[in-house]
């Protein structure tokens, strides 16, 4: 059982998905950072000043027994902006290798030099050609 669970884990496919799990947890920090350091402070002066992750409706305030209730609306449309994000640079990856496979398919291959029994058969072809004319 340990030996099929080597061979299991050391397959192309599970330490690919592995590699891109990481990259993918590493990815998705850096563009949560991006959101709401960078685009969410803009959008909030564009808007006037609006703190849109704090954007929410309250249901049931908060006493001193229980919290407060509250549709978190801002928070969710951060959560819309940050999908957003991550989407269209994933186009963009994929676009990007798409056009790359495009022109290594495209590119023109270079003749080969025929070998030396093609060049032989060639000749010969060409003299019974000759002949039969």
């Amino acid at each position: 059982m340990i030996t099929e669970f080597k061979k299991f884990i050391m397959r192309g496919n599970v330490v690919d998905l592995a590699v891109g799990v990481i990259i993918g947890g590493a990815f998705g920090k850096i563009v949560t950072s991006l959101v709401n350091d960078m685009v969410m402070p803009l959008l909030s002066v564009i808007l006037g000043r609006i703190n849109l992750a704090g954007l929410k409706i309250i249901i049931n305030p908060a006493t001193e027994k229980t919290g407060e209730v509250a549709f978190k609306y801002g928070a969710f449309i951060q959560s819309i902006i940050d999908f957003l994000v991550v989407a269209l640079a994933i186009f963009v990856m994929i676009k990007l290798l798409s056009a790359f496979k495009k022109k290594e398919k495209e590119s023109p291959t270079i003749p080969l030099t025929p070998s030396k029994e093609e060049v032989l058969l060639t000749e010969i072809r060409d003299l019974l050609k000759e002949k039969n004319m």
